[in-house]
């Protein structure tokens, strides 16, 4: 019995009220409240007006004055309190000062009409006890969101009420008095029935936010990292953009993509990267500190926000790209990736996200290409290169392959003798729009776009029908793109073309870089067998420039070597000259015919006959020609009294 009463005690308190039941509670009484006093401030009025002439002025006027002025100061009070957003605490004391109020006023009006009893008839008697029954019901129906206040102000009206009916012996008051409590007690439990069902509502809709939130924040959020994922980050991203043009706050958007996490994804497996890409979010969370906005918007891409200056940001982003480039140790093993970013700053007003997001996107695409592991910021000079690259985009998704694209063929010429022993064939490409278009400029675009392979069948087409008007002696080289190497339906295309172009396979040298091979080394070496098997012959391009070449020579079925340019600019130090010299040599070690590229000077020319090179490829003999005009040139150089030299 006793915890009950402890229990009852502590609800009368409002102890153990929940912070969004009190606030909820408060909502409701904000609307209730001056109704009650009006309530209060009407009935005693007209009590006031019955009893004027058989009661004191002081009982009939100065206490019904004071009391109704301190019901329309508090209905007042209530009406015009301003609806803020108050929280739980601030609720509760709300809640408990209204309480203590209703018993202050509810003990000052029953003992004022209690007192006129002395003073009253038989006609006024039954008006007080008119105005304590609607009273008391009217103050509970308007308190039914604070049942505390509700009981107290019965009690405190009620037991004094009846306490006095009972001494003065009047039955049918007694009686009244008696039933108006009865219908009280009736009120008090209806009440709490409607208090229970409110507080009910209450707790559901608190669930219903909360798994709203839930369900929201799983929607806005990436599983893998618990960064925010696209959708939230572009759409908080907007607002922000909104409101730091509105304030003139610097803001900068940045894009981060890791380097060499395929790699890693492949070697080590989904799960392990899965738990490195959690390891990524949680750098660049310390690197970029708590203002910054970063969510994962896929794969192995993040993008971030901060409202700073532009130095600031590339300070930041350089930190976080070198902070991700450090070792990770997962476990038992160790995974090292990069990172490169690119930067945006909003300084336009009606600059919109996706805008900003292809400006940082270009400068990471660039940093990617150029800058490996930096931050590039995107600048002017790179919305010029980025229009230009556009509209080479465009020009070749809509170019005529045949019409547009054409070869020309640089002769490669024997040293002991100077006759030309071949060409290798070159790309070019004269766009309706564009003009002339270098090949370093539109072959990394074509294998960006997924269009390389079909590029590369149509050179290859065109090659082979001007390798059939050479002379049988003229072997022609073609250049083979890594993204060639890694489609089976283009190596099956290629193969196809070859032999239902009939031409000899023997004279057709595929030209493969070290680049190429890397990517999947298995289907190089697959594709370079089945060349093999139909005759074809395999060079290995651009000896020298990557770090695995020489492996490659005894792993891979490679039958010429066409030494990189860089070999001969730099032949004039004394250490990239013995370099050459022993590359030279390996290859006559290994039977290996070795083709020297760029060679522009006859100075390099006698180095290359001295250390004994088969043969030479640059402008130094011959620019890139039309087919017709090497053709010419191997028919003249074929005739025996014609000298080439």
């Amino acid at each position: 019995m006793k915890f009950h009463w402890l229990r009852f005690l502590d609800w009368l308190k409002i102890s153990s009220v929940p912070d969004a039941l009190a606030i909820a509670q408060h909502d409701e009484l904000q609307r209730q409240i001056p109704m009650l006093y009006a309530v209060l401030s009407v009935n005693a009025v007209a009590v006031a007006a019955t009893h004027f002439h058989v009661a004191p002025l002081y009982m009939t006027l100065w206490i019904p004055l004071v009391l109704v002025t301190m019901s329309i100061v508090r209905a007042i009070a209530w009406r015009f309190r301003p609806r803020m957003n108050v929280n739980g605490a601030g609720a509760i004391r709300m809640l408990r000062r209204t309480t203590l109020l209703a018993a202050f006023i509810a003990f000052a009006y029953v003992s004022w009409s209690l007192a006129l009893y002395s003073f009253a008839q038989d006609e006024q008697r039954a008006h007080v006890a008119l105005f304590i029954a609607t009273t008391v019901i009217g103050c509970i129906a308007c308190l039914t969101y604070l049942p505390q206040a509700a009981m107290l102000v019965t009690v405190i009206v009620m037991v004094p009420y009846l306490s006095y009916q009972l001494s003065m012996g009047g039955p049918i008051y007694t009686a009244i008095a008696f039933n108006i409590l009865l219908v009280l007690i009736m009120l008090i439990r209806v009440l709490l029935n409607n208090y229970h069902g409110f507080q009910k509502l209450v707790e559901a809709r608190i669930e219903s936010e909360r798994l709203h939130e839930e369900v929201t924040h799983l929607a806005n959020t990436d599983t893998l990292t618990g960064l925010p994922n696209r959708r939230y980050f572009f759409a908080k991203s907007t607002a922000l953009m909104e409101r730091c043009a509105h304030d003139g706050t610097p803001l900068v958007f940045g894009t981060i993509d890791l380097d060499r996490f395929k790699a890693a994804n492949d070697t080590f497996g989904h799960a392990l990267c899965d738990t490195l890409l959690a390891a990524v979010a949680e750098r660049l969370c310390e690197a970029l500190g708590e203002d910054a906005m970063i969510a994962r918007l896929g794969g192995d891409e993040f993008a971030f926000v901060l409202q700073t200056d532009l130095h600031s940001a590339q300070r930041m982003a350089q930190a976080a790209c070198r902070k991700i480039g450090q070792a990770f140790f997962l476990g038992d093993t160790r995974i090292t990736v990069g990172a490169s970013c690119g930067l945006a700053i909003c300084g336009d007003e009606h600059a919109d996200i996706v805008s900003l997001y292809d400006q940082a996107d270009y400068a990471l695409y660039y940093a990617k290409n150029h800058e490996r592991g930096s931050s590039i910021t995107y600048s002017a000079e790179l919305d010029q290169t980025m229009r230009f690259e556009r509209q080479l985009e465009t020009a070749l998704q809509n170019a005529d392959y045949e019409a547009e694209f054409d070869i020309v063929l640089q002769p490669i010429v024997r040293l002991s003798d100077f006759h030309v022993i071949g060409g290798e064939t070159l790309a070019r490409w004269n766009s309706p729009t564009l003009g002339p278009v270098e090949p370093a400029v539109f072959i990394p675009v074509a294998e960006r776009l997924g269009l390389i392979n079909r590029l590369s069948l149509v050179l290859l087409g065109k090659m082979l029908r001007a390798l059939g008007q050479m002379p049988r002696n003229v072997v022609l080289g073609f250049n083979l793109s890594a993204y060639d190497l890694a489609s089976e339906e283009t190596v099956a295309a290629i193969v196809d073309s070859i032999r239902g172009s009939g031409a000899d396979a023997s004279r057709i040298v595929l030209e493969l870089t070290e680049t190429a091979m890397l990517r999947d080394l298995d289907l190089a070496r697959s594709a370079m067998e089945e060349f093999h098997a139909l005759g074809a012959r395999i060079a290995l391009d651009d000896f020298g420039t990557g770090q695995s070449s020489l492996s490659y020579l005894h792993k891979l079925p490679i039958d010429v070597v066409k030494l990189d340019r860089s070999f001969i600019v730099e032949s004039r130090i004394k250490r990239s000259r013995d370099l050459l010299q022993a590359v030279i040599t390996l290859c006559r070690t290994m039977g290996l015919p070795c083709v020297a590229e760029g060679v522009e000077e006859t100075e390099q020319l006698n180095m290359l006959r001295v250390m004994g090179c088969d043969n030479i490829q640059g402008h130094l003999f011959s620019a890139p020609m039309t087919v017709e005009q090497f053709e010419a040139m191997v028919k003249q150089a074929s005739d025996p009294s014609a000298s080439v030299a």
